[in-house]
């Protein structure tokens, strides 16, 4: 879409100055930009340009002025016009550079690119300022797809019937063609494409005024004589030898023409101005006249260049350009050719391409005039449709991998929360299993010998631990009856177990035989389809045949024990939600936010990892032993005891944060993460991870389908367009994150789906379809 240009004169004259307005926006669209400013007086503006048009006049080049005797055109008449041309021309781009109009000049530089299509439309009632060859206006000379018109300041839109003319219906009167040439005329005009030309030679005014009632009309075209007087205040066409008739002998046959759908005019004769400046009054959309008498060769070759253009699909404007300026090459022998040619415009009506005067079944269906109202109802049923669409894939799980990749892309982007101090993980890496080797301690297929779990639970319990966390498989009894007691009366201490899965014949692991039923947590993880941890498993049934009968996760014991002393036992709500306090944890369905039809057998939550890196402060298991320890690091806390050894069978696992092994978390801090996330949601007041209802999340998805389709609105350029998508689509990625750092997990992937497939359909549609827009004036 192309850029309109307005440019108002208000009262004013040669002497006084003139006061401007120069307003810019988009075409077709109201104007975003409007700057005032100021002409300085120039009195002797007029007379350069009279004596340029004396001079041009003066020529007698075979004028379709008068029925005259033709002159013989002399060769310093031709020199003589050239230099006044120069002088008028040098002038004039002196006046538009005077500082009282430069911030209108640099507000036309600020807002214009030189590779848009421009149009210029100059207000005045000033019959000078009209005549005046604003083409060779040095500024507008920048913008080679920019072309300027003439209008009046008083206007009003016709509003023309919206049947269109299968072919452009054109009525073309050849008038009085003494000393011309207007069979070239008639000629080029029968060959246009889709095209019905209708002919009147020297006609009669009676069969001329039927003619422009009988038929609906795109196109008036007139050859032969023509001329204006009264200081260009009104024209005059000559029919035939002895008939002449001005605008408003036509005037009511001409208004009923425009009200039935006439579009143009085209006076390819001399002395136009004030034919336009009649026909402006009757309200046509525009019209394309000569500004001076013009040769009949240049009559000819403008009409064969105009029409090839307008006809081959070029806009109105751009095909006026381009035959104007191809008129250059016949300048040797009648100069000032390219300054002929002028548009006057209404601005209350749209330039129309030929396409566009024209209609067939195929094209009514595809370039329908469509009002806001259609608009606005075409979009909104269109949004839903793409809505229904997207949602219905969605639920089929055809996005889940990309929603999920979003979400894992918002976990890691999070601001972290920090080390979390009511916890403390005692870790056993592969330099600790070496230690233990190396002091002929016997593992026994574990982690940590007997001797070194005896000796830290005794370390332990000096220092008043709230709960102690042993993230390590023990299904064997105890040899050492110290350990064997110790085991027996730590009640702070809980165990594992794992669950048996008798679907994927995963028989579990029993539990230490020391701990106590009521001190066991199993340590089973809910791994999605990818193998990487998002949810957090609470309480679940076991088989009948697991080996771990414990029904509560390993964190929520170790949660459990760490909020009892503040009167907190967990509970279970009428839906069979756990309650920990007022903090009520909602169970995880089948379909939740981005996850389709999984197991959510048990109690899931989503697992809203605390931090990445270091969640709570870590202590390696030799360190421990051997070093003396802060009372205040151990007492009333959380202690985790696990293994982050990569060398024998690691315990690490694919989260968010990292997939490949290296970048895996060790099993011990996935309990801290889950540990961390239920004292966090129950005394911090950390949201949790949660999801809107099924129709907020359609309500929502349909919202930015709605801001694909109010973009698609604005039919921007390809290149606007993609950066109004680009910058959407990254307001709707910010939104996103901020709600989920909030606690919402809102849908990414299928609202930005459903964003650039409204935009793209949309615009698809429009490039096709004839919006109207109300332009309110």
């Amino acid at each position: 879409m192309g850029k309109l240009v307005v440019l108002k004169f208000g009262e004013g004259s040669f002497e006084q100055g003139f006061a401007v307005t120069l307003e810019i926006g988009e075409e077709r669209e109201r104007a975003t930009t409007e700057i005032t400013g100021k002409l300085p007086s120039f009195p002797e503006m007029p007379l350069y340009y009279s004596h340029w048009q004396s001079s041009y006049r003066q020529i007698g080049n075979r004028y379709r002025l008068y029925a005259d005797k033709m002159q013989v055109t002399n060769v310093s008449m031709i020199q003589d016009c050239e230099n006044a041309s120069h002088i008028l021309r040098a002038r004039f781009n002196t006046w538009l550079r005077a500082e009282e109009f430069r911030p209108l000049r640099e507000k036309w530089l600020e807002k214009l690119s030189s590779t848009e299509e421009v149009r210029v439309i100059l207000q005045t009632e000033n019959s000078q300022l009209q005549l005046l060859p604003w083409h060779l206006w040095d500024l507008l000379e920048r913008y080679p797809k920019a072309e300027i018109a003439l209008s009046s300041p008083s206007y009003d839109r016709i509003h023309k019937p919206l049947r269109k003319n299968q072919l452009v219906n054109i009525l073309a009167i050849v008038g009085n063609s003494q000393g011309i040439d207007t069979q070239a005329d008639q000629a080029l005009l029968q060959q246009c494409k889709n095209a019905e030309v209708s002919f009147l030679v020297e006609p009669q005014r009676k069969d001329l005024t039927d003619h422009l009632w009988g038929k609906n009309w795109d196109i008036l075209f007139f050859a032969g004589h023509s001329s204006s007087k009264k200081n260009g205040e009104s024209g005059r066409i000559y029919l035939n030898k002895t008939d002449s008739l001005s605008i408003n002998e036509l005037k009511y046959a001409l208004k009923k023409a425009i009200e039935n759908g006439l579009q143009l005019a085209i006076f390819n004769s001399c002395d136009g101005l004030g034919l336009a400046r009649e026909l402006a009054d009757l309200q046509i959309p525009q019209m394309i006249i000569m500004r001076e008498p013009v040769p009949d060769q240049v009559a000819k070759e403008f009409l064969k260049y105009f029409l090839e253009g307008f006809a081959g699909g070029e806009s109105l404007y751009q095909a006026v350009r381009q035959a104007r300026e191809r008129l250059q090459g016949l300048e040797d022998k009648f100069p000032c050719a390219t300054w002929l040619p002028m548009i006057c415009q209404n601005p209350a009506q749209n330039s129309p391409t030929w396409d566009e005067l024209r209609s067939t079944e195929t094209k009514d269906k595809r370039n329908s005039v469509l009002s806001p109202r259609d608009r606005f109802t075409t979009t909104l049923l269109s949004s839903l449709a793409i809505t229904g669409f997207v949602c219905g894939a969605r639920l089929l799980g055809l996005v889940e991998n990309p929603e999920i990749a979003a979400y894992d892309l918002m976990i890691r982007q999070r601001p972290a929360q920090g080390i979390d101090s009511r916890l403390l993980i005692i870790t056993i890496d592969d330099e600790d299993l070496a230690i233990q080797r190396k002091n002929n301690e016997d593992l026994i297929g574990a982690s940590l010998s007997e001797k070194s779990l005896n000796k830290l639970l005794a370390k332990l319990n000096q220092y008043q631990p709230r709960a102690i966390g042993l993230d390590i498989y023990r299904d064997f009894k105890a040899k050492q009856p110290d350990l064997i007691t110790r085991l027996q009366n730590t009640q702070n201490l809980i165990g594992v177990c794992k669950g048996s899965d008798g679907t994927v014949n995963i028989p579990g692991n029993q539990p230490p035989p020391e701990i106590p039923t009521t001190n066991l947590g199993f340590s089973d993880f809910i791994h999605d389809r990818d193998g990487v941890i998002r949810r957090h498993l609470l309480f679940m049934n076991q088989e009948v045949t697991s080996l771990c009968p414990a029904p509560f996760a390993f964190s929520l014991q170790l949660a459990s024990l760490y909020l009892r002393p503040s009167g907190i036992e967990p509970k279970f709500t009428p839906e069979g939600n756990l309650q920990l306090g007022k903090t009520i944890f909602e169970n995880l369905k089948s379909r939740t936010g981005g996850y389709q039809n999984i197991d959510a057998n048990g109690g899931q939550i989503l697992l809203n990892y605390r931090s990445s890196k270091q969640i709570a402060e870590q202590v390696k298991l030799t360190q421990f032993l051997s070093s003396p320890i802060n009372p205040s690091a151990i007492k009333d806390k959380i202690v985790l005891i696990g293994v982050v050894a990569k060398g024998d069978s690691p315990d690490t696992w694919p989260t968010p944060y990292g997939v490949p092994l290296d970048e895996q978390m060790p099993g011990v801090i996935v309990q801290a993460q889950m540990v961390s996330q239920i004292l966090s949601a129950v005394q911090d007041g950390r949201p949790l991870l949660g999801v809107w209802s099924l129709w907020a999340d359609v309500a929502w998805i349909w919202g930015w389908s709605l801001i694909g389709g109010i973009l698609a609105w604005r039919k921007l350029s390809l290149p606007w367009l993609a950066l109004a998508v680009i910058i959407t689509s990254s307001v709707l990625y910010l939104v996103c994150f901020g709600l989920l750092i909030s606690g919402a997990w809102v849908p990414f992937v299928p609202s930005a789906l459903s964003l650039v497939v409204t935009v793209g359909l949309m615009s698809i549609y429009n490039s096709t379809t004839k919006v109207r827009v109300a332009s309110g004036k």
